[in-house]
């Protein structure tokens, strides 16, 4: 292992860099966050225990997952930086509690959600894929007790928006279906070395004890992308379409008969209490529960 840098230091991290002929890539998302006060309520946010698991994403040069190594938890960082594989290594591999995963997080965690599901989900989400990470775990089942994670401050709105808001979308229905969702702090550009241009906020989701409240997981995604696919359009027309792609008219032996599908689609959208001019952006997460369900009894 070799001397950490000061994380506090913008000087200090650029000169560690310099050491290794390594530089910031944009591609990746990369900011250090150099303030400490911000750092250490993001590992308090954690709610941590001795022997708690957890995944760490983007770890850049470790200025949390020191914090987090030192809080006695197992942890698994997943970085896909070369370099900061490297300077990892070189400063945690003597601790037999830490697991560096190198690569894309996105194809990488599958393999390893299949062996354990962890406590805990952290990390500075980079801003490109933040929301696809998030919404990739959920819809595959992979859930966490707790989530600590910090995105851009758009990304964060939408994660916890309410009905008939401008930020509201599938994405926030997802995310408030397995979790509850709440903000924890903003992070100004200044927070972070080098300095982005957005504000970032840390959001703090704790996995909801009842789920998934529906009889077809599946099915209720499917329905609530197709109930969101065409913004502008009632629940009517888009849940019309989602009815005429899906095995039920054939099922019903209603396939290509036009008319009989849209007069199958009033129907359950009826019995599933959902008015039918409205708009996707309009309903509540327990409506596309209930429309889903009301399917699965066809």
């Amino acid at each position: 292992m070799i001397a950490l840098p000061d994380y506090d230091s913008p000087t200090s991290l650029k000169t560690f860099l310099d050491s290794r002929d390594m530089a910031m890539q944009k591609k990746f998302g990369q900011n250090f966050l150099i303030n400490r006060q911000s750092r250490t309520r993001l590992i308090d946010a954690l709610e941590l225990q001795t022997g708690n698991s957890v995944w760490e994403i983007g770890p850049g040069l470790g200025a949390m997952t020191a914090a987090l190594i030192e809080k006695g938890v197992r942890l698994t960082a997943f970085e896909i930086d070369r370099g900061f594989c490297a300077a990892l290594r070189d400063f945690f591999s003597g601790y037999d509690t830490f697991r560096l995963v190198e690569g894309d997080v996105l194809k990488k965690w599958p393999e390893f959600a299949s062996e354990s599901i962890p406590d805990r989900l952290f990390g500075n989400l980079p801003y490109n894929i933040a929301a696809a990470i998030i919404g990739d775990m959920i819809s595959r089942g992979v859930r966490f007790n707790r989530v600590v994670v910090t995105v851009q401050k758009e990304v964060a709105l939408r994660m916890a928006a309410k009905p008939d808001t401008e930020d509201y979308s599938s994405f926030s229905v997802l995310c408030q279906w397995a979790y509850d969702v709440s903000p924890l702090m903003d992070l100004s550009g200044g927070c972070f070395w080098p300095q982005p241009n957005v504000t970032s906020r840390a959001v703090v989701m704790n996995k909801k004890e009842e789920w998934p409240m529906c009889a077809d997981p599946v099915q209720f995604q499917s329905i609530l992308r197709g109930l969101f696919s065409s913004r502008r359009k009632t629940v009517r027309n888009n849940f019309n379409a989602w009815l005429t792609l899906s095995p039920i008219p054939e099922k019903k032996g209603l396939a290509g008969n036009r008319s009989a599908v849209e007069e199958l689609a009033r129907s359950i959208l009826s019995d599933a209490s959902i008015d039918q001019g409205c708009r996707a952006e309009t309903l509540a997460l327990g409506d596309f529960l209930r429309l889903s369900d009301t399917v699965s009894t066809l």
